[in-house]
């Protein structure tokens, strides 16, 4: 089984560009996900990880993620080989996303950080839907 899963916040805004032969869009952004202990001067660190989402996927990172959000993002981990202009061998890590969600408590548009976007309350799935919160659940 080929699967991560990261939780943290976006260190940058995301990027958003078209493959050029088949025109696919692409976001790529970054995250720093806090480690789970402390070190021994009581310091917590963070991991930083550079991601990248494909097609509809792709399209919600780049309209609805922003830096500084907290984020829960699934996916795959694959490997690339190349050589470079030297003849060198060089070998890449790239992250693909599969599923992302919001992990920042909901915020009112305008809630005074910068980031008050009215966001959807659901992951993609092909649609959004709005939950009202206010209604009582049926169980």
């Amino acid at each position: 089984m080929n699967k991560f899963q990261f939780m943290g916040r976006l260190t940058r805004d995301p990027e958003a560009r078209f493959t050029p032969n088949t025109n696919t869009p692409v976001t790529t952004f970054s995250i720093a996900v806090n480690r789970r202990f402390a070190d021994q001067n009581g310091e917590r660190k963070a991991d930083f990880f550079n991601l990248t989402a494909y097609g509809k996927l792709a399209e919600f990172c780049a309209k609805y993620y922003r830096k500084g959000q907290q984020v829960l993002v699934e996916g795959r981990i694959q490997n690339r080989t190349w050589d470079d202009q030297n003849g060198q061998k060089r070998y890449a890590t790239d992250y693909i996303i599969e599923n992302a969600y919001f992990a920042d408590s909901r915020r009112e548009p305008g809630a005074g950080d910068g980031m008050g976007v009215d966001m959807p309350s659901s992951s993609i799935d092909g649609e959004f839907i709005t939950i009202d919160d206010t209604d009582d659940l049926p169980f």
